[in-house]
């Protein structure tokens, strides 16, 4: 999408007179295909709700070929005010009591040759007790276009880092000084050259300005026909208009652009989300399937008085574990697929864990000695291997089937040597001989 960017603008940096339909319409069906992809599990989707809600809304902003101006900041410092003061008329509540605005409100400006510019009023970001006006008005800048970071003093520190948040999503970001009429001239030129100096890594100088919304009103003397001086108040009209020329410049010249842009990176976020919870979800369900195996691979041991036939219905569990991890994570493996990488992984734990097979051969020794009459004292722990063993397979074919099917730059041997290390093998099998022998008593 960036170089989409560069393709309207000129090498000099100036507007190209080129209508971006064809970037507009590709984000769009990059959005509707998000939307509509059917991959992505209903429990991610319900987790997500308010996500898919916004990129939904985007979705319909670029179908009407809006643009959006959103005013954020603390509470009181006239972002309502200024966007009347804009418009030209009141279309957003004002109040001299802080927290006026509760909600997002919008009103559409102006038209323009593609479509309409909407200003997006939104709640305080300070207010008391107001986490969720505080989200909302986050979530309204993040879908906005432009961004006006509205302060009317120098910057609190809660204010540059919300400053700071908003420029890293790469979305254009002008500061303004509100009631700049309550300075001089001089401390006016002082304060935006220090906003400029503390702002210089974040924004360029252009997009550091000042306004009046509402003005105070102005005390005037009038002389009246017999000599006498009168006090009155007058009102005085806002200033804006750098504002102004400073916001439909940016429109005019990449206006469209820039919502193409921020509709994709909103997107690639929610889409990121979505991978990372669809990555928790599969883990989840493989830990239970994981845990499944165990615990039958464990029983059958330990319930089976021979020797060979332990080994080999061994083998045939750990396989079909193999197979059904590998379709929870959407790869389905042959038979002799999963008995590939089952000796893949076998190989790898036999070098790191040659003390389990010794004793896992010891105590199938001890059956067929004994005649079975000793699978009471061995049958728990010959089992509780047997779990643990089957725990750490479905742990390496996990890593393999998340990675796409692929050991990584670590290889196999790594990936073992990670997974053993850090696990916590006395507990698992403490929960191991746990489980089995709950369920070997009711046998």
């Amino acid at each position: 999408m960036q170089s989409a960017l560069r393709k309207w603008r000129s090498p000099a940096g100036k507007a190209v007179q080129t209508a971006p339909d064809h970037y507009l319409l590709a984000a769009n069906r990059n959005i509707r295909e998000l939307i509509e992809d059917t991959a992505i599990p209903a429990s991610v989707r319900a987790e997500l709700a308010d996500e898919f809600d916004e990129i939904a809304a985007i979705s319909n902003k670029l179908r009407d070929s809006e643009i959006h101006i959103a005013a954020f900041g603390r509470v009181g410092v006239g972002k309502s005010s200024l966007l009347n003061a804009l418009l030209g008329r009141t279309a957003f509540s004002t109040s001299p009591l802080h927290g006026e605005t509760r909600s997002e409100a919008r009103a559409e400006w102006h038209s323009t040759r593609d479509g309409n510019v909407v200003l997006v009023d939104t709640p305080g970001i300070d207010e008391l007790e107001g986490d969720q006006r505080a989200e909302l008005a986050e979530r309204a800048s993040r879908r906005a276009d432009i961004v006006l970071m509205v302060c009317e003093s120098d910057l609190t520190r809660g204010e540059f880092q919300a400053l700071a948040d908003l420029a890293a999503t790469r979305r254009a970001v002008l500061l303004v000084l509100n009631k700049a009429d309550r300075y001089t001239t001089g401390e006016r030129r002082i304060l935006i050259d220090r906003l400029r100096e503390r702002c210089a890594d974040i924004l360029p100088p252009d997009r550091v300005l000042a306004a009046s919304a509402d003005p105070r009103p102005e005390t005037v003397i009038a002389v009246d026909a017999s000599g006498r001086e009168q006090e009155r108040r007058r009102s005085r009209p806002s200033d804006v208009d750098e504002l102004k020329s400073a916001l439909w410049a940016i429109v005019e010249s990449e206006g469209q652009a820039l919502s193409a842009l921020n509709a994709s990176l909103f997107a690639s976020e929610l889409d990121e989300k979505i991978a990372t919870r669809i990555v928790a979800v599969r883990k989840k369900v493989a830990e239970r399937i994981i845990r499944k195996y165990c615990l039958a691979k464990g029983l059958l041991v330990a319930f089976n008085p021979v020797p060979v036939a332990d080994l080999l219905a061994a083998a045939g569990t750990d396989i079909a574990l193999v197979m059904h991890l590998g379709e929870v994570y959407g790869f389905r493996l042959s038979r002799r697929e999963a008995s590939k990488l089952l000796l893949t992984i076998s190989a790898q734990l036999v070098a790191l864990m040659g003390a389990y097979w010794g004793v896992n051969l010891v105590a199938s020794a001890l059956k067929t000695a004994s005649a079975g009459l000793s699978t009471a004292l061995t049958a728990t722990s010959q089992g509780a291997l047997a779990w643990y063993a089957t725990y750490l397979t479905g742990q390496m074919a996990q890593s393999w089937f998340s990675k796409g099917k692929s050991w990584g730059n670590a290889g196999p041997r790594e990936t073992a040597r990670a997974i053993l290390s850090g696990l916590d093998r006395d507990s698992l099998l403490r929960t191991a001989r746990e489980d089995i022998s709950s369920r070997f008593g009711k046998g």
